[in-house]
């Protein structure tokens, strides 16, 4: 466990157990150098405590890039809680998940994630002040869909030399709160969608509500389009996906898409321009930490909006340089956390 979280660049991993209410937690702290560490809460299954901790580790590290690139007073972490098999008081386990960020004493500020939802967030904020995405705050979702949205834009016009989106397809995988939400601002701006998802009523309604086409999940990345949105769980870029994907650009919401590093060289290699997922899905990480810091909402649009000129910027740099974005994407937070590092300890 200590080797992985050395390779991951971890600070801390924090372990919670009450079988009262079934919490089976785990909160992985990659960095505090720039400030407490943000990340949200994930409530899903899994068919190994090996797996959690390994999740919450990879995504940890992706939060810290992730506000080091937005330029936000944060570190990164993340939360996994493993989801009962038994029946539970969904209530009290959120709760309880409360009291161990409580004990935490700040260092850790906890959201909304996969599988987690408002009324959670609101339980939770029974049992400690270090939460956000509350009934009060509101849901980040739209936020980190407009994010993707302007990297879409960004990334169209590093391509083809428009940000025009009318007559572009965009192949969407996962319609999730946020994957949906993409695909309306993208059907407004004329785009044409192709979409798939696990649960056939959500493509029922894109194909209904959005004119889009319907594809099965497992021939999503074989579709011939301008842009590949992932927008579901991540590692969906790997040795097999690669061979099949006909699109010019991957740019969506999905963390951790790179199932191993090297995938984001061998996209470049393909022709493929990567969107970096940590800098193009920040739309919700900005609100959530703009949001407890009081900011407006005016003001916290602005900064997402941001985010497809930090993209066109870091394409014109992997051009001149002829090197991946996901790399210089690395290189760049790295920096950023390590001058943090220096600073801290001076």
């Amino acid at each position: 466990m200590f080797e992985q979280m050395e390779n991951a660049g971890l600070e801390r991993l924090h372990l919670a157990c009450d079988p009262e209410s079934g919490l089976r937690a785990i909160i992985a702290i990659h960095s505090t150098v720039r400030g407490p560490a943000i990340g949200g809460c994930r409530f899903i299954s899994y068919q190994s405590e090996a797996d959690a901790i390994t999740d919450a580790t990879r995504l940890a590290r992706g939060m810290s890039y992730k506000a080091a690139l937005a330029g936000l007073p944060h570190g990164g972490a993340k939360a996994v809680l493993i989801k009962p098999e038994h029946n539970f008081d969904r209530h009290a386990l959120m709760k309880s998940f409360g009291r161990f960020v409580q004990d935490l004493g700040g260092k850790y500020i906890t959201a909304m994630d996969s599988g987690t939802q408002t009324s959670d967030m609101d339980s939770i904020s029974q049992s400690t002040k270090w939460v956000t995405c509350t009934s009060q705050t509101g849901d980040p979702s739209p936020y980190t869909a407009l994010g993707v949205f302007e990297g879409i834009r960004a990334s169209v016009k590093h391509t083809y030399g428009s940000d025009d989106l009318h007559g572009i397809h965009v192949s969407v995988q996962g319609l999730g709160h946020v994957g949906y939400a993409v695909a309306e601002l993208l059907y407004k701006s004329g785009a044409h969608l192709t979409v798939s998802d696990i649960d056939n009523a959500k493509v029922l309604k894109a194909v209904n509500e959005l004119g889009a086409k319907a594809i099965a999940p497992d021939r999503i990345y074989g579709v011939e389009a301008d842009v590949f949105c992932p927008c579901g769980l991540g590692a969906i870029i790997n040795d097999h996906s690669l061979q099949q994907l006909c699109c010019r650009i991957v740019a969506g919401s999905a963390n951790n898409q790179l199932e191993r590093e090297e995938h984001g060289e061998l996209l470049r290699r393909r022709g493929i321009l990567y969107a970096p997922d940590y800098l193009i899905n920040a739309g919700g990480l900005i609100f959530v930490a703009m949001q407890h810091a009081g900011q407006s909402d005016a003001a916290i649009h602005s900064k997402v909006r941001q985010i497809g000129t930090s993209l066109g910027q870091l394409y014109q740099q992997a051009d001149q340089e002829d090197r991946s974005t996901h790399r210089i994407a690395n290189e760049r937070a790295e920096t950023i956390i390590a001058r943090a590092a220096l600073h801290s300890a001076a």
